[in-house]
């Protein structure tokens, strides 16, 4: 019998959707939003700066350049929210489709954006990288959540955890894709090449990844849980104040449950780069600055490890490797132990974990790589399960907007001021990293402690689980 068609088998649903096409079209969701953020995040550094703010001073260039990123975060929660309403509503397929065209053609059309260099584009410029940088925000909003369901509600009995790790496999792929992508295209352009034109190609080469991803899309077929709430009728008016009303505890204990592993990600992806990349000493900061045409400053100056950004670029892409492999991995145990059970014992380690840097990042270029590999170990190990932890905290009917918003809270209180927060501690601490370590095993210590006093999921009826 067809894998597309439902039918009854041992007691159980088969899923309407081929295992591949929902595999496949969950992944190439979260690859797209995470390549995505790498490209945006380093063009902000690298290229945005002096392209769309060229009159402002250098520290104000890279402020503004950071303000604009950091509108993604504002725009977040309200993308869970609008697309949350519509994928209760009307369905996961089509809100699924309206979020990667949202977010394709935001991203492409960053690409083909005049500078602020070009005469009448001064202001019209930097505008435009805003709202189309807030719709990058709103579609990431609804994305992920649509991708964790398309996921999890096609899964075969007993292995939503392992389905959902798919999806969570996108932030790897796009990390590993983006980077690659950006040392190419770093070791084959000159600086003019680079900044005149190269800057583009990974923002438009992002379109083949949406026209793959809208064409496997378009042919799925809504899942079984909400044909169900739409047959019983229990399609609800306002799906964010049913979750707001009736599901407040679940909407909390998902935003601390997710809240360590945001955490984790920016510290090991952004502050990382920053503290490995920096001088160590006052020498080398001296002489980059005089390399740079720049004057230098000692009074404000922070030691770091003081390896070539190309290499650490390279040591951080070995490391998201040890990501990927342990976000599959993550899926068969939390079937095994349970989610509660397995991602206790994981959030614990992270705790740990944060102790940890002082003397691992104190051993050079070798204790970083093993931090790295430590790090995003448990990083794939906590991040893996969470697409069938947070929606499996919520009833079929507002499952969408309830595991959205959860996460998407998580990211405004998480992610958000991580890399500030981690910078300013690292300097308080005057080069050192124990107050960031500190940081991160707080952040563990509070998704513990919601964790420890969640239910477990694993057993869950998912698909008559209806409010």
């Amino acid at each position: 019998m067809s894998s597309s068609s439902p039918a009854a088998l041992g007691g159980a649903t088969k899923p309407l959707n081929p295992r591949g096409r929902v595999i496949f079209a969950s992944l190439i969701g979260t690859t797209i939003e995470f390549y995505d953020f790498y490209i945006y995040a380093t063009a902000s550094v690298l290229v945005f700066p002096a392209l769309f703010f060229p009159n402002a001073t250098p520290a104000n260039q890279l402020l503004s350049s950071f303000a604009v990123f950091g509108v993604a975060f504002v725009a977040r929660p309200l993308g869970s929210i609008i697309f949350g309403h519509y994928g209760d509503k009307i369905g996961r397929k089509a809100t699924l489709v309206a979020s990667l065209l949202t977010m394709g053609i935001a991203t492409f059309l960053i690409g083909l954006l005049p500078t602020a260099e070009n005469a009448g584009w001064i202001i019209l410029a930097p505008l435009l990288l805003v709202v189309l940088r807030f719709f990058q925000g709103l579609a990431l909003g609804g994305e992920w959540s649509g991708a964790a369901l398309l996921a999890t509600e096609n899964a075969p009995q007993g292995k939503r955890a392992v389905f959902g790790t798919f999806p969570q496999l996108g932030a790897p792929i796009g990390f590993i894709l983006a980077n690659i992508l950006f040392v190419v295209l770093n070791t084959t352009l000159t600086d003019e090449q680079f900044l005149s034109w190269g800057w583009r190609v990974p923002f438009l080469l992002s379109a083949v990844l949406v026209i793959v991803g809208l064409y496997v899309r378009l042919k799925l077929i809504e899942s079984l849980s909400f044909q169900k709430v739409r047959d019983e009728g229990k399609v609800v008016k306002l799906p964010l104040g049913e979750v707001f009303r009736r599901h407040w505890r679940p909407l909390v204990l998902g935003t601390f449950i997710m809240f360590a592993t945001y955490v984790l990600f920016y510290l090991m992806t952004s502050f990382t780069l920053t503290y490995g990349t920096s001088p160590a000493t006052v020498e080398q900061a001296r002489a980059g600055a005089e390399a740079a045409g720049k004057e230098f400053d000692a009074t404000g100056f922070v030691p770091g490890l003081g390896i070539d950004r190309g290499d650490f670029l390279w040591m951080l892409i070995l490391g998201v490797v040890f990501f990927g492999i342990f976000t599959l991995v993550s899926g068969p145990l939390a079937e095994r132990f349970g989610r509660r059970r397995m991602l206790l014992a994981v959030t614990a380690g992270i705790a740990v974990f944060g102790f940890t840097w002082v003397p691992l990042f104190g051993a050079g270029s070798t204790g970083a790589m093993a931090l790295l590999i430590i790090g995003f170990i448990l990083m794939g190990l906590t991040f893996g399960p969470m697409a069938a932890v947070l929606p499996e905290l919520f009833p079929a009917n507002v499952r969408y907007t309830g595991s959205a918003v959860a996460y998407n809270l998580s990211s405004v209180i998480g992610a958000a001021p991580a890399s500030f927060v981690a910078i300013a501690l690292w300097k308080v601490a005057d080069g050192s990293t124990f107050l960031v370590g500190l940081y991160l095993s707080i952040a563990a210590v509070l998704t513990f402690v919601a964790l420890w006093i969640s239910r477990e999921t694993r057993d869950r009826d998912y698909e008559n689980h209806i409010a």
